[in-house]
């Protein structure tokens, strides 16, 4: 099976100063752009499970190749 992973930046909402790289992975449907169509509601739903942590920036890319998930 082909991955994709949702890269995103978050930050803790009472200290913005501190930030870390959260990492989704979904079945690829072919390229980049497919998983940029799905992110929104992706991230929603993780926001939703996460309410004190903001997310400041996000990105697909494919996984790096031998990286354990």
């Amino acid at each position: 099976m082909n991955l994709v992973d949702l890269v995103l930046t978050v930050c803790e909402l009472a200290n913005p100063t501190s930030c870390r790289t959260e990492h989704l992975y979904f079945e690829s449907r072919g390229s980049l752009v497919q998983c940029m169509l799905l992110a929104p509601t992706e991230i929603a739903k993780w926001s939703e499970r996460h309410p004190g942590l903001k997310i400041v920036r996000w990105t697909c890319v494919f996984p790096e190749k031998g990286r354990e998930i």
